[in-house]
């Protein structure tokens, strides 16, 4: 444990916890470090989940199954991120998703009710650790709302335009760099890459927008065609 407590400690779920408060609460957790070679489940659809994987190192992919067994990628887990706070929380019954490592990895786990469970000694630096999970699980739910709002639209442009509007009234500019490179913002929005690409040079072309790698520039014509057209 000592060797990666570095890496533990670049987790957001510690922040504000110093080096001998970090020790107490990972006992007070039952932290169980466990490596992991590559292709390995982490966690198995079907499962019941009572506890919080912290992924130190790699990284490893959310899977969902179908009924004759098709797997298909649904997100990354990234080194410093968690799972299964959600499903422990809500006490899901059976996991409806697998974790399944791509690459060599090292995983932090922690039990979930110990986690939730203040000790006898009421310590400040658990409410701060819980303050912090929760802080977390409420980012994370709102990047699901967030990407909700543009996947449940109908067509692979509406998608894309949504995403980007999005992002032009976070930044307040009509010019801004995205988070996501070609491969990624199809992943994101569940759309093809090449008919993606398609529909940006389209609306290039009707000047709706222009781009040069994840760099955007919203242009006013798409706003006018719409009222015209109301």
């Amino acid at each position: 444990m000592e060797e990666f407590l570095h890496l533990i400690k670049k987790s957001p779920l510690f922040y504000g916890i110093n080096d001998e408060e970090l020790y107490t609460l990972l006992k007070c957790c039952g932290a169980e470090l466990v490596p992991y070679e590559n292709g390995e489940y982490i966690f198995r659809m079907g499962e019941s989940v009572n506890k919080v994987m912290i992924l130190l190192r790699g990284r490893a992919w959310v899977l969902q199954e179908n009924f004759w067994g098709r797997q298909e990628q649904i997100y990354q887990i990234k080194e410093g991120e968690m799972f299964g706070e959600s499903y422990s929380c809500a006490r899901t019954p059976i996991l409806p998703v697998s974790v399944v490592t791509d690459g060599a990895c090292q995983v932090l786990f922690l039990d979930y009710q110990r986690m939730i469970t203040f000790c006898s000694l009421a310590c400040d630096f658990h409410t701060r650790f819980i303050h912090n999970m929760l802080r977390l699980v409420s980012e994370h739910n709102v990047k699901l709302e967030n990407k909700l709002e543009h996947v449940c639209k109908k067509s692979t442009r509406e998608k894309l335009l949504s995403y980007l509007s999005k992002h032009a009234l976070a930044q307040g500019r009509r010019d801004f760099d995205i988070p996501h490179n070609r491969q990624e913002l199809a992943e994101y929005l569940c759309v093809d890459r090449s008919a993606m690409s398609n529909e940006l040079s389209k609306m290039k072309a009707e000047g709706i927008l222009d781009f040069q790698k994840n760099h955007f520039i919203l242009h006013d014509s798409y706003d006018a065609a719409q009222r015209e057209g109301a």
